[in-house]
């Protein structure tokens, strides 16, 4: 019975948490809410970060995948501990970095904010691949996140047969995100 309430109280720190992070992600790009930087103070880096801790995100997946199938829950835990752990640290610099910095637009050479009809007719159907992709990564995780804190919930209380039945569904849509958010990286990157 302790589990069930332990689950309950978790399950609401999931939705404000989640809650916390819409709503940031969605003040982050209104200009009524950037944030000046001190003088000499760059966080260009940080979109390779982002891309850097998706990727490792991702490893740290297919790794717990990889030793639950051999039923070793320990190192499964761990693993799953540190994508998670890589997930939140995305989820910090990447917001901390559009608080801060103007948005980067694929195609947009020069760097001014807009994609003239010359800059589009360069890069052509390439824009639209890239996105398709970019919201499909964003729609997929913004719908994920708190399933996947669900899913961790459900192991952390003990429920394991509720934790695998989620993971069945959670586990692959978090691995296209955590791979599909290095692609738009490395499709954007001719741009920053």
């Amino acid at each position: 019975m302790a589990n069930l309430e332990l689950e309950k109280k978790l399950n609401r720190v999931a939705f404000f948490v989640t809650a916390l992070v819409l709503l940031l992600v969605g003040a982050m790009r209104r200009p009524q809410f950037k944030i000046t930087l001190p003088e000499g103070v760059d966080l260009s880096f940080l979109p390779a970060f982002h891309s850097s801790m998706n990727i490792l995100t991702a490893i740290a997946l297919i790794i717990a995948l990889w030793f639950i199938k051999k039923q070793n829950m320990k190192m499964h835990r761990n693993f799953i501990y540190a994508a998670l752990g890589f997930s939140a640290l995305f989820l910090l610099s990447y917001v901390a970095y559009h608080f801060t910095s103007s948005e980067v637009l694929y195609g947009d050479a020069n760097g001014d904010g807009v994609v003239d009809a010359a800059e589009l007719a360069i890069v052509g159907s390439m824009r639209t691949v890239y996105l398709i992709i970019l919201a499909t990564h964003i729609i997929t995780a913004a719908v994920i996140f708190p399933f996947i804190l669900f899913t961790f919930i459900r192991a952390f209380t003990g429920q394991y047969d509720r934790h695998k039945k989620m993971a069945r569904w959670v586990f692959p849509v978090w691995l296209f995100v955590a791979i599909s958010g290095p692609v738009c990286f490395f499709m954007l990157k001719p741009y920053y």
